[in-house]
């Protein structure tokens, strides 16, 4: 059997040096513009790196920790924004299916499916979920507290932070505009938040075959105010998310 090597991207410079502080034994390895960071974490085998922005820097990141760096497991975490009206600023979401928004090639195929696949959604590893959701039900709700300053918590409204699990879509798309929100849930009803990542990670895991989770803490809400602090949101509350759930999560495994 091969030895576990987890991969971990981050969709934010920020997020990546949180998790590096959770990490012994760090070397650097520079490869196709990116940086790679090995080590392990709670003594198992880990690749880190920041995933870059977008489907295809991102599948072009998580293509090399397969076939160069060997990963066995991937996690991806990162921000998003929130599509179902439930979801409010803190609240993390699991993704158990990943679709891509802006793949339509009709009259071929039916809108959003995979050309050549055959596959609209691509669905998380189920016992890496588990583990996800057990992790991050240690942070959300008064758990947030123990990691996230007052001043923090009162500004980004963090009190009755939860944890969801569904649907995660995907596309080279910022989403800023309260209409462009709206045209994504009258398609894809069932999207909890929407990213630019996760759907091309998961394909590629797919196609290769390796079991994978994509979590996302939502930053925003995918309307005119999309940009308001959101450096400070990255800086001072999705990092330290980013942490939290790391380390709880390898303390499961």
């Amino acid at each position: 059997m091969n030895e576990k090597i987890i991969g971990i991207m981050g969709a934010m410079h920020e997020e990546i040096n949180s998790i590096l502080h959770l990490m012994a034994g760090i070397e650097e390895i520079s490869y196709g513009r990116r940086t790679y960071y090995t080590g392990t974490i709670n003594n198992i085998k880990t690749v880190v790196v920041f995933s870059r922005w977008g489907k295809v820097a991102a599948a072009t990141t998580v293509t090399s920790l397969i076939t160069k760096f060997n990963i066995t497991d991937l996690i991806f975490i990162g921000v998003a924004g929130a599509i179902n009206t439930e979801l409010k600023i803190g609240d993390v979401v699991i993704g158990d299916r990943l679709v891509q928004h802006d793949m339509d090639a009709r009259p071929l195929m039916p809108r959003h499916e995979i050309p050549l696949l055959g596959v609209t959604y691509f669905e998380s590893d189920p016992n890496y979920i588990t583990i996800a959701k057990k992790a991050i039900d240690a942070i959300v709700g008064d758990h947030v507290h123990s990691f996230i300053d007052e001043y923090e918590i009162e500004r980004f409204l963090l009190r009755k932070t939860r944890v969801f699990t569904g649907t995660i879509a995907s596309g080279d798309q910022f989403f800023a505009k309260q209409a462009d929100k709206e045209l994504l849930h009258a398609v894809l009803p069932d999207t909890l938040c929407v990213e630019m990542e996760g759907a091309a990670v998961a394909q590629v895991c797919y196609e290769y075959e390796i079991p994978f989770v994509v979590l996302r803490i939502i930053s925003d809400e995918c309307n005119e105010n999309s940009s308001i602090d959101f450096p400070d949101f990255i800086q001072n509350v999705s990092s330290k998310y980013a942490y939290e759930i790391i380390k709880n999560m390898f303390a499961l495994l």
